[in-house]
């Protein structure tokens, strides 16, 4: 059942997205060859309580950390470790933050130092499937036009769509309906409904769309062993368009990246 969340709600909303998405922003010059995923969670933890929140994702389903740590060809769900990163690989990072009852959670892949152009390409397509996702989040529209827009775009320039892991709502539990496949058909699945509130998180693959777990129960790698690429944000359905609740705006201030690419989904200018 979709929850419709009301004005206020979406607010307690952006303000836990907001805290990921300034932890994200916090992470982004830390990731450099030499550094260890669990020192990167390490940090991250102390950020979120430093501003009120706890971790989303600390115990959730007895998850052991705060981050969702997935270098190169692991998909998601990356235990961090003292491993340490290396130059021209890639880590996706996913964070969650509960504060005032309300979850925060999206994801973004970064590049450790300079990586292969073919790499490269694989995170702008799959950040670039993420807008082309959220633009398909609008009134009339419904699950599958989203799931549409997603594989559409990565699968006509050669990328692996993952099938088995999904987006979802978001609110008072981290996954809430509907369930956010990144494919689907047209017309298909819920109607979306003025208030309700989804993590869009397109997982996109170098090379086959299957995957692989672990024998830790958690890590998603993908068949081939070759790269995948994660970016998620959180976003409303205000007046029937998609809203934006979190940002990369604090990634590319770290990073000195100049950026327009969220523009058309921000009502808000965050400080």
């Amino acid at each position: 059942m979709i929850i419709p969340k009301s004005s206020e709600e979406i607010e307690l909303l952006r303000e836990s997205a907001l805290i990921v998405s300034k932890t994200l922003g916090m992470l982004a010059p830390e990731i450099k060859p030499g550094v260890t995923t669990l020192q990167l969670d390490k940090l991250a933890e102390e950020f979120i309580r430093d501003h009120g929140a706890v971790p989303g994702f600390l115990g959730l389903y007895d998850f052991p950390n705060s981050l969702c740590m997935s270098p190169n060809a692991q998909v998601v769900h990356g235990i961090p470790n003292d491993t340490p990163l290396q130059e021209g690989d890639i880590i996706s990072i996913d964070c969650g933050a509960l504060k005032n009852g309300f979850y925060g959670d999206h994801a973004y892949t970064f590049a450790v130092g300079t990586i292969a152009p073919e790499v490269e390409d694989l995170l702008k397509v799959t950040k670039a499937s993420l807008y082309e996702g959220i633009r398909e989040f609008k009134a009339g529209n419904r699950v599958g036009d989203v799931g549409y827009a997603i594989q559409k775009y990565t699968e006509d320039r050669g990328y692996g769509v993952v099938r088995e892991l999904v987006g979802h709502g978001l609110g008072k539990t981290m996954h809430e309906d509907p369930e956010m496949p990144n494919y689907g058909k047209r017309g298909r699945g819920k109607k979306f409904v003025e208030g309700m509130v989804v993590a869009i998180e397109p997982m996109i693959n170098l090379g086959t769309k299957r995957i692989k777990q672990l024998p830790d129960g958690w890590t998603i790698l993908t068949a081939d062993n070759k790269p995948s690429a994660h970016f998620e944000h959180d976003v409303a359905l205000i007046d029937g368009k998609p809203e934006l609740l979190s940002t990369f705006k604090y990634i590319y201030e770290s990073l000195k990246i100049n950026s327009t690419e969220e523009d058309e989904f921000r009502a808000k200018v965050y400080d």
